[in-house]
């Protein structure tokens, strides 16, 4: 059976919520990307002899991206990256990939720098009633909803 569409946001947020809680509860540890990034920074650089809890659990929110994608009936992408297929054709896959790849690098660079990431901040954060969660949570919507209508502005 093929996933027609994505799960409905209230069975995703459930679930969300369901891990944020049980990492609280289970192992007193936020929920966030960033830590998994930086494990795996950490490992590929000898800082660290092994990958902690937080780069498994990297690896499972894409594997999990993965699974969906085999079960909705495709691996791959059949809409395009929007402004990156529209510049650089639809078959250029290498160009494509490498602007993706050094943006999700700069992206995590960016986070570990600045001291948390958006998942980091908006849902373990705030699920914790942080301040400086909410301020960063606040300062990364804001600047999202700026670009977007930026980037409409120019297309």
């Amino acid at each position: 059976m093929a996933l027609e569409q994505r799960p409905a946001w209230y069975a995703i947020g459930l679930v969300l919520g369901l891990v944020t809680v049980g990492l609280l509860a289970f192992i007193n540890e936020r929920v966030g990307v960033l830590g998994g990034y930086s494990s795996l920074v950490e490992r590929a650089t000898g800082r660290s002899q092994q990958l902690s809890w937080k780069a498994w659990f990297l690896f499972g929110v894409l594997a999990g991206a993965f699974v969906f994608r085999l079960l909705a009936g495709s691996a791959t992408v059949h809409g395009g990256y929007g402004w990156l297929t529209r510049e650089f054709g639809t078959d250029a896959y290498v160009a494509v990939g490498a602007l993706l790849l050094a943006a999700g690098a700069l992206i995590g660079f960016g986070a570990k720098t600045a001291g948390g990431c958006t998942s980091g901040n908006g849902i373990g954060g705030t699920s914790t009633a942080s301040p400086a969660s909410f301020v960063a949570t606040g300062t990364f919507m804001a600047t999202a909803i700026v670009a977007s209508f930026v980037i409409q502005g120019l297309t």
